[in-house]
């Protein structure tokens, strides 16, 4: 049972959720650094505490009590002393929170959490001892004021962590809502990212000016307009923000490079006096001007409907829990399910595909059930979300797109190669084996491919790390006795058991950037999933010697030149077009007799005469037919695969 709370930072957002939970009795160590913040924290508190009492939420008599509830801490060591959660809520910067939580994570058992606003747990989590105790708890600002608390699993968090912490959310007399999948942004500041990606995108190209748009916003009703938000948020906030969704969500972000722009050149907001308005006695000095037409709130509203359809698709959180984190989070009277309800479809979509013709950002291209006009079904769960959440894996996400399978590898940023993981790829080759609708898999990663097997894990003995090396062998071997056309999409680094991957696959693509290799005997190992057997095949004897010799490391520039990759891509969507259009033109049967021809081991003769007999068989398909016909009518076959 939780009852002593540590908050690691004394500053606003840290002494304000050490003051939520000493209101609600909870004991409380507050510790911070930096002296200078402890003394702030003190004296913010007791303002705090008198505006409540002066406004008659608290009594007289309880002041005193509440505020004996917290002690301050300057010794990390002091501060950790019987604490059940550990909440950190240092700066939103991913190097300042993974050295404080990895030094916390080695001195408490207790329960862990970060109130990061953005960055995704699991990337957290990898600098966490025993990351089963690690979670989110992002309270909005100010704590004391907000109701909403995000409570977000991560890939490792048990269940019994996650559901521990909702509860006492509850306990604090916040509202919670559960989000289930980890995913940068969470909830509310996923919802809100696209509508800021808009208003950079309209001040960048110039379709208007800020205080053309603030004005039209402020006509609706809302106290800030957008740009004069960012100036108090602070625009280098805005910009790592943008930074940290432009690697993981979309490279859409990267693209709006004037609040880099700005803030290199020290525009930093109110804090600096100069953003995109300049700033005295704390006030934003705007021009006066007429409202902007080249905005209006339907854009707003479906940039909102659309990132909280595609949340709901992946299975981050429910129609419900999204309504109430936007209502209660960004207190509003109403969230995007609510405005969803009122529109069509069809005026959603629409607006959708005219941001993105406007823009040509893929960000604002509809959701899926929006594309299909099952916006309606989708948020009244009348359509199951993506099979990925039905099956809840949690190391492979699923993404299907009319005969193509893609299959995003999910396990931490380098992706590495566990039991898990292969666990999961060999259940989805058992499904792919059986779907008739698939034709075409493409498996990549987030931004890295794969860099190697995970050499944490624990075995108990050699024979027990030999039978696993057996096992991802037998998963990998798998993929090319299946009948299907397997495509490794390598970006960033293929290594040692990630190479291996994608040498199991039948075609292999790279950015020329993709660094490839097997480091293994470097490190005292060998290729041990197949690839030193697959290497020399595929590029001949002395190539594969060198590189597994010698732990050599070659670009995907340098990889094409050597046969192990087909094909250079520049972005995700050019490989999936390429998969969408082979899967349109390869028929399945026949895909799946020339694979069982090609990694056959039979002699040359043998091969020669399976080839005729498959060629037999071959000639009484349905598919056969379909591909003469459709080539005589110059069209695209439609292949049944029988």
């Amino acid at each position: 049972m939780i009852k002593n709370i540590t908050v690691i930072g004394a500053g606003l957002m840290g002494h304000g959720i050490g003051e939520v939970f000493a209101l609600n009795g909870y004991n409380v160590n507050l510790y911070d650094s930096f002296p200078a913040a402890i003394e702030n924290a003190k004296k913010s508190i007791d303002n705090s505490l008198s505006r409540l009492l002066n406004s008659g939420k608290i009594k007289k008599e309880d002041l005193n009590e509440i505020k004996s509830r917290i002690k301050f801490h300057g010794n990390l060591d002091e501060a950790l002393m019987d604490s059940d959660l550990v909440i950190e809520a240092v700066p939103e910067r991913l190097d300042i929170k993974t050295s404080v939580l990895s030094e916390v994570s080695k001195k408490t058992d207790s329960i862990i959490a970060t109130n990061t606003s953005s960055i995704r747990i699991s990337e957290i989590a990898e600098h966490i001892d025993k990351p089963e105790r690690f979670l989110g708890m992002h309270f909005f600002n100010p704590p004391v004021v907000l109701k909403l608390v995000e409570v977000i699993r991560g890939e490792k968090t048990a269940e019994s962590v996650f559901n521990e912490v909702y509860n006492l959310a509850k306990s604090i007399k916040k509202i919670p809502i559960k989000v289930m999948k980890d995913t940068p942004g969470f909830v509310v500041n996923r919802i809100s990212g696209p509508e800021t990606l808009l208003f950079c995108f309209i001040y960048q190209s110039g379709l208007a000016k800020p205080e053309e748009v603030d004005s039209y916003i402020k006509a609706q009703g809302m106290p800030m307009g957008p740009y004069e938000l960012f100036d108090y948020v602070g625009l280098d906030v805005i910009k790592d923000l943008f930074d940290y969704y432009g690697n993981e969500l979309s490279q859409d972000y990267k693209k709006c490079t004037v609040i880099s722009d700005l803030v290199n050149s020290g525009k930093k907001g109110m804090k600096t006096g100069q953003g995109f308005y300049k700033w005295e006695n704390g006030k934003a000095l705007i021009p006066k001007t007429n409202p902007s037409d080249k905005i209006n709130l339907m854009d707003i509203f479906a940039l909102e409907i659309n990132e909280a359809v595609k949340l709901i698709e992946d299975g981050v959180a429910t129609p419900e829990d999204i309504e109430t984190g936007v209502k209660y989070g960004l207190n509003r009277p109403f969230g995007p399910i609510s405005v969803a309800e009122g529109l069509s479809n069809r005026e959603v979509k629409d607006t959708l595909l005219k941001l993105y013709e406007m823009s040509k950002f893929e960000t604002f291209k509809p959701a899926k059930s929006i594309d299909s006009g099952n916006l309606k079904a989708i948020i009244h769960k009348k359509i199951s979300v993506p099979e990925v959440q039905e099956k809840k894996n949690k190391y492979i996400i699923e993404e299907k797109n009319n005969r193509v399978l893609k299959l995003l590898l999910n396990n931490g940023k380098n992706n590495l190669i566990t039991k898990e993981l292969v666990d999961e790829l060999n259940d989805e080759i058992d499904m792919i084996s059986k779907n008739d609708d698939i034709n075409v898999v493409v498996i990549t990663g987030r931004d890295t491919f794969s860099a190697g097997a995970d050499l944490s894990q624990f075995f108990r003995n050699s024979a027990d790390f030999m039978k696993n090396a057996e096992r991802v062998e037998r998963v990998f071997d798998r993929i090319r006795k299946t009948g299907k056309i397997f495509i490794a999409a390598i970006k960033g680094y293929a290594l040692g058991g990630g190479l291996e991957l994608a040498l199991a696959c039948d075609i292999r693509m790279a950015t020329r950037s993709s660094i490839l290799g097997f480091p293994e005997t470097s490190l005292g190992l060998i290729p041990g999933y197949g690839g030193s057997q697959r290497l020399y095949k595929l590029i001949g004897m002395s190539r594969a010697v060198s590189m597994i010799l010698t732990a050599e490391r070659i670009t995907g520039e340098r990889a094409l030149d050597y046969g192990i990759v087909n094909k250079l891509f520049e972005n995700d969507d050019e490989v999936m077009t390429y998969a969408v259009e082979l899967s349109e033109r390869i028929a399945p049967v026949s895909v799946n007799l020339a694979k069982k021809l090609i990694y056959s081991e039979m002699n040359f003769d043998s091969g020669l005469d399976f080839e005729a007999a498959a060629v037999g068989v071959l000639y009484s398909t349905d598919d056969l037919r379909e591909g003469i016909s459709a080539f005589l009518s110059k069209r695209k076959p439609d292949y049944k695969g029988h």
